[in-house]
């Protein structure tokens, strides 16, 4: 890509909408997977006797084992919003920046 070209995209406001889009959506996305992530370490951390304790008389799984697989579970599944909207918005105004920045 020429230098012209990528100083036509700088200073397209809709390049500067997708990286402030696209970064706010990441930085949710991730805080809510630190949140997730580490309050499972922190229920381990401080209270195993509630994580040992049983699904229910006569069980023998314990609660912190479908929290654990709850916490990978949400993070295919926050790892599927993201791909939706990457694969879909931001590439549409990926393609549209880049056609404008092609046409001067």
């Amino acid at each position: 890509m020429s230098e012209d070209v990528v100083a036509r995209i700088e200073a397209n406001p809709k390049y500067h909408d997708l990286v402030h889009k696209r970064n706010s959506f990441g930085y949710i996305l991730s805080v809510l997977m630190i949140i997730a992530y580490y309050g499972y370490i922190l229920l381990i951390a401080f209270n195993k006797e509630w994580l040992a304790g049983k699904l229910g008389a006569g069980m023998v799984t314990s609660i912190g084992i479908p929290l654990g697989v709850g916490v990978i579970i949400f993070t295919i599944i926050l790892t599927n919003i993201y791909v939706r909207r990457a694969n879909t918005e931001f590439d549409d105004m990926n393609a549209e920046i880049l056609r404008e920045a092609n046409k001067r």
